[in-house]
């Protein structure tokens, strides 16, 4: 484990409780048994849950950059029959270990170049920040990220193995870090975005023991960031926002790659829509400015054309308002709210746009086996109501209902800040489902497990357990299923 960290930074103006989470340097620990606070640990609810995000944002009292440049660790909760046990690590990534020994930030980030003179930013290459996803395979857990390859975790105690390639992956091929999951097949799609004198999307399939099984790749229009993507039926969909990287501040090292980025809205959001079984191109179209960051999921409707969710934004200052997390005190304002899509998938032509759901909202989750696939309900992670969107962060969770347009909320209450909302299907009753997610109270100033009724997400949890330490605020998780 890592030994705990006092910065040398002033603590920033305590307007909010967030900013304690996220500036939290987190020490790990082993596995260790969570104590009940309340309610019971559900019957059905057996198997893990995973969860990734940044858990230290300085070192020798220099602060990264960018909230994603912090360095990822893994918190693994594991409940049967026995009750519930917690286990929290970082991703010994061979960066980390380099930083850890020297006590110094050293390597180039998302959102900074490396501390020191001109040489160290041509020398000093990018770090595996490993901290964005997880995916759990049957003998191995992945820590994902957007710039490289993911690394293999013990699916029990969380040590780092090494680089994982999926069985045949080349070395400049990044894997990103939202897989979709067939669950007819138990297939994974993904994608990477890979740089040179052209840059390149590459599409992937791998197996359910994730093995690399196809691949293709298409040419893309600039450099563009793209996170995320979408599965519906039997196509894969790319939004490609108008943002673009100026290649010569990169190239010359005057910014970070975060800040090369230039919005042009003039260029339109592109559609891209492949095939899921070739991975070769359908189509491809154009429609309005925006940015996302996140879908929700998709579908195709009876008339043939795709359906997709997606958590919009006007804008990109959205990564602005990011790199300011990072600093404990956010002063942007980056609104994003529920909209669904139509797209004729033979045409790339957007038929329909509709917002669902008027409320700043991010990190939306459907059940897994209705990925890519009709589906009712959204879990996401909402603002509270007159909430400071440009001091605040998310501070709810929510059931959204495609059908009635009803919403649901979990309000853990003030000073208190849930992370995004992690369905998990029960062991005993295919109709019934668990909600958890990982909450921060601020107020004081401890982390704790809650587990929620799918369906009744506005009733107390079904059970509260303790963590032995704040677990910062962070991104993305995924349940396993005990086998």
């Amino acid at each position: 484990m890592v030994a705990a960290t006092r910065t040398g930074f002033p603590a920033p103006e305590a307007s909010y409780t967030w900013n304690q989470s996220v500036l939290h340097t987190a020490k790990g620990f082993a596995p260790t048994t969570l104590p009940l606070l309340s309610g019971a640990i559900p019957a059905g609810l057996r198997g893990s849950l995973y969860r990734n995000g940044p858990a230290r944002l300085e070192r020798g009292n220099t602060r990264v950059g960018h909230w994603f440049d912090g360095d990822g660790a893994i918190l693994r909760v594991h409940f049967d029959q026995t009750g519930a046990t917690g286990v929290y690590r970082y991703v010994e990534t061979p960066e980390f270990l380099d930083e850890e020994r020297a006590g110094r930030l050293m390597y180039t980030g998302y959102g900074m170049l490396p501390p020191g003179g001109l040489i160290d930013r041509f020398t000093k290459g990018l770090k595996n920040a490993a901290n964005t996803s997880v995916l759990a395979l049957n003998d191995r857990l992945l820590a994902l990220w957007e710039g490289g390859h993911p690394y293999a975790l013990d699916l029990e105690t969380l040590q780092t193995r090494s680089l994982d390639n999926l069985g045949g992956l080349s070395d400049s091929l990044p894997f990103s870090a939202h897989p979709k999951r067939d669950p007819q097949t138990g297939d994974f799609y993904n994608f990477g975005v890979s740089f040179g004198k052209d840059t390149i999307l590459n599409l992937y399939r791998i197996d359910a023991h994730g093995k690399l099984q196809q691949q293709d790749s298409h040419k893309l229009d600039g450099v563009p960031l793209i996170h995320d993507f979408v599965m519906a039926g039997q196509y894969l969909l790319f939004f490609i926002p108008p943002v673009r990287v100026n290649p010569l501040l990169l190239l010359t090292r005057l910014k970070s790659f975060s800040d090369s980025f230039d919005w042009k809205p003039e260029k339109g959001t592109q559609v891209l829509v492949f095939d899921r079984q070739t991975l070769k191109l359908i189509s491809q179209g154009e429609t309005d400015p925006w940015y996302q960051w996140h879908f929700g999921n998709a579908c195709v409707d009876r008339d043939g054309h795709a359906v997709v969710d997606v958590i919009r934004y006007a804008d990109f200052n959205t990564n602005e308002y990011f790199r300011q997390v990072a600093t404990g005190k956010t002063q942007t304002s980056a609104r994003s709210t529920l909209w669904q899509i139509r797209v004729n998938p033979l045409t790339g032509k957007v038929l329909e746009q509709q917002e669902l759901l008027d409320r700043h909202c991010e990190f939306p989750v459907v059940k897994p086996v209705e990925v890519g696939q009709s589906w009712q309900q959204t879990y996401l992670s909402l603002h509270r109501r007159n909430a400071d969107a440009a001091k605040e962060i998310l501070g709810v969770i929510a059931r959204f209902d495609q059908k009635t347009g009803a919403l649901v909320e979990a309000d853990c209450g003030e000073n208190c800040y849930p992370m995004e909302p992690i369905y998990a299907p029960d062991a005993i009753d295919a109709n019934q489902g668990w909600i958890i997610t990982v909450v921060y109270d601020g107020n004081r100033d401890q982390s704790e497990v809650w587990v929620f009724d799918s369906d009744r997400l506005n009733d107390q949890p079904v059970c509260r357990l303790g963590l032995p330490e704040v677990i910062p605020i962070g991104f993305h998780g995924t349940w396993k299923s005990a086998t």
